[in-house]
């Protein structure tokens, strides 16, 4: 997939200098990008290796001296990241995915797939489902019925959207993603040792052993436009009402969703997080990898949380949020430090006991 370095500027929405007629093949790391590579030197330390290299044009930091690192033509990029978000996207190749429908492919005569829909081998489509228009659905994926995918719609393989689902435009899902679960959801005939220790925070009481009975998913999942979830992330349906992802939120991978929980619109859910069900999550909220949160609390707009962080009560907005159990991130940095001192402490402590009570032991 060769480029321009004009528009591969005009991708990304920058500056350029030298010849902008070289053509490159693919991005590359300046140490080893070669004469058809665009290198990716974005700030100074990534500059010094360009040397390595034997790369004729480059990505570059505004203000950066081209000429003098040997190069025929460079991109500036204010902002790196951003301009990696137009570089990449011009340059993937995609997952090559056949146009049409594959003859393997089984999709009940009831329902309804738009215009130039792609559907993959050994892929199911459910009775009355509909895929919109400009969509591919990849290999030995499910399609459950009655379930919506809007336009533009992107799944990987062996991704599963279950019953009644209902899903925006330019939905992306990466592999192993499965939408409209049945929740976690269960009960004993009787008061049970679990609800004791939610009221008590410590004594199970006199609740006897009982088995557990099932509470049925009556609920879907309802998502917005532009979002997208990780490979073998999942979405509980809710047990009533939908449980919900707000339009351009994303999800990492192995993210998990409870049932009846609601994440408003450009949110970030990283890598391991766990969200129980029926928590309110509010908008452009970031939780770092291994967040957990309790289930029945709400986090406000704005709230980041560090990796790591466990939720275990209601956020206001705009808190940022580190630890177990989850405090202001200046909290908790003070109780690290504190603890970093404590054996040190102690043996002051302990010298001061050894003063008081035997003074005269060091004589």
């Amino acid at each position: 997939m060769s480029h321009t370095i004009q528009q591969i500027a005009a991708a990304i929405g920058a500056e350029t200098a030298g010849d902008v007629t070289i053509v490159v093949d693919r991005a590359a790391e300046p140490a080893t990008a070669g004469p058809d590579d665009l290198a990716l030197a974005m700030t100074a330390n990534y500059g010094e290796a360009l040397a390595q290299g034997k790369a004729r044009a480059a990505i570059l930091w505004p203000g950066a001296d081209w000429r003098a690192m040997g190069l025929e033509a460079a991109v500036f990029a204010p902002r790196p990241r951003r301009a990696m978000a137009g570089l990449t996207a011009l340059l993937d190749e995609g997952q090559g995915f056949a146009p049409g429908i594959h003859p393997s492919a089984v999709i009940d005569p009831s329902a309804e797939i738009g215009a130039r829909v792609s559907i993959g081998p050994f892929s199911v489509i459910g009775a009355h489902a509909r895929i919109g228009p400009d969509s591919v659905i990849g290999p030995q994926c499910h399609v459950g019925a009655q379930a919506v995918l809007g336009e533009g719609a992107f799944l990987r393989e062996m991704v599963s959207i279950g019953a009644r689902v209902r899903i925006g435009a330019r939905f992306i899902a990466q592999p192993g993603a499965r939408i409209g679960a049945d929740g976690f959801s269960f009960v004993t005939p009787e008061v049970s040792g679990v609800e004791n220790v939610r009221k008590t925070l410590g004594d199970t009481g006199d609740a006897d052993a009982q088995s557990w009975v099932r509470i049925h998913s009556l609920g879907s999942v309802e998502i917005g436009d532009d979002v997208e979830v990780g490979a073998n992330s999942t979405i509980d349906n809710g047990t009533i009402r939908a449980t919900v992802l707000g339009n351009g939120t994303k999800l990492d991978n192995l993210v998990h969703v409870g049932h009846n929980t609601r994440v408003g619109q450009d949110c970030l859910l990283c890598g391991q997080v766990g969200v129980s069900g029926s928590v309110e999550i509010g908008n452009h909220v970031v939780l770092g990898g291994q967040v957990g949160v309790v289930d029945n609390i709400f986090i406000g707009d704005g709230v980041i949380a560090a990796g790591g962080t466990k939720i275990l009560s209601n956020v206001p907005a705009g808190r940022v949020l580190m630890g177990y159990p989850a405090v202001r991130m200046q909290t908790h940095t003070e109780i690290y430090k504190a603890q970093r001192r404590l054996p040190r402490l102690l043996r002051d402590v302990a010298a001061l006991k050894k003063a008081v009570f035997n003074p005269g032991s060091n004589d």
